[in-house]
């Protein structure tokens, strides 16, 4: 009789224990088969596969993708992350923009989001590579809407190009939405962003409204992590205080057993009642649900109050 590891048997429970909203099927295939074929070929990354989203088929089929800019490797190590982290992460492909445009014109996609790895590597955070794909994107299809979900491009304390001015950069391209998200309550920014700092991701957000205050603003939780429904209210109130415009809240999920473990599950019904707190405090568009994810329905302008939960098997 084979002997299961303790760890291995650990994550069967784990997987087997998930609650019942959490589950969905994959998708049709044919969805899933063409972006990803699409994508391989160019040699380029989304984070929707990178990240294992549970709603990229949907998203697919929506015409909506998330690029994962400047290739697979972070810099960072976010404990909840399932992007590979590393020191030396692969060099930027200059034909990277091009792929990018290419693959969102073959695909025909109406919104697109772009976000990268953390590069602290980069002189400047890669914030410069950003703005290159959005122009190439625009030259080859004008009417795609095009979404930034960034790092805080903070990088050391000592750079050329202060994290300040990297995210003015993007700001200048004019984005359709800038996204930046604190993942988590202040309380536990120390444990689930490594190397990331609750005010730094606020001064993300206020800088941008600053230059530019016809950008909406956007940013999301991770629930699931020990928060306390107080510690979320005032994160939600911190994002308003800088005027962010738009919040998503969804239900973090355990990669693997090298992650966080889930603390708690929220329920739909929970999800609900703190969508409604945070269209209470003036957020002018709200994704509450379990498996929400950032850029979950991105692009959407008419979001109604009773938000439509993806479909469960």
């Amino acid at each position: 009789m084979t002997t299961i590891p303790p760890s291995q048997q650990q994550w069967r429970e784990e997987i087997t224990q998930l609650p019942p909203w959490l589950r969905r099927p994959i998708g049709k295939a044919s969805e899933l088969s063409t972006v990803q074929q699409i994508v391989k070929q160019r040699q380029i990354h989304t984070i929707c596969e990178e990240g294992r989203c549970p709603n990229r088929a949907e998203c697919y089929a929506n015409k909506t993708a998330t690029f994962l800019l400047m290739g697979p490797v972070c810099t960072r190590a976010c404990a909840f992350c399932q992007v590979d982290k590393g020191h030396a992460p692969m060099a930027l492909d200059p034909n990277e923009p091009q792929k990018v445009a290419e693959a969102v014109e073959l695909l025909g996609l109406r919104y697109v989001v772009l976000t990268s790895v953390a590069r602290d590597d980069l002189a400047d955070g890669g914030a410069g590579w950003f703005v290159k794909v959005m122009s190439a994107i625009r030259d080859r299809h004008q009417e795609t809407q095009i979404e930034v979900l960034t790092p805080d491009f903070w990088g050391g304390v000592e750079r050329e190009v202060s994290q300040k001015e990297r995210v003015l950069t993007v700001t200048k391209a004019k984005p359709a939405c800038y996204n930046h998200n604190i993942e988590t309550v202040e309380r536990l920014q120390g444990v689930v962003r490594r190397g990331a700092k609750y005010q730094r991701s606020l001064d993300v957000l206020r800088w941008v409204k600053e230059q530019d205050n016809g950008i909406p603003t956007k940013s999301g939780l991770m629930l699931g992590h020990g928060e306390t429904e107080s510690e979320i209210i005032q994160a939600m109130e911190d994002l308003r205080s800088v005027d962010c415009d738009r919040l998503t809240l969804g239900q973090y999920m355990r990669p693997s057993l090298e992650h966080l473990p889930v603390k708690k599950y929220w329920t739909p019904a929970e999800f609900d009642h703190l969508g409604a707190i945070a269209r209470s405090l003036g957020f002018s568009q709200v994704r509450s649900g379990p498996l929400v994810r950032s850029s979950y329905h991105a692009g959407e302008e008419d979001i109604s109050n009773n938000i439509v939960q993806p479909s469960i098997a």
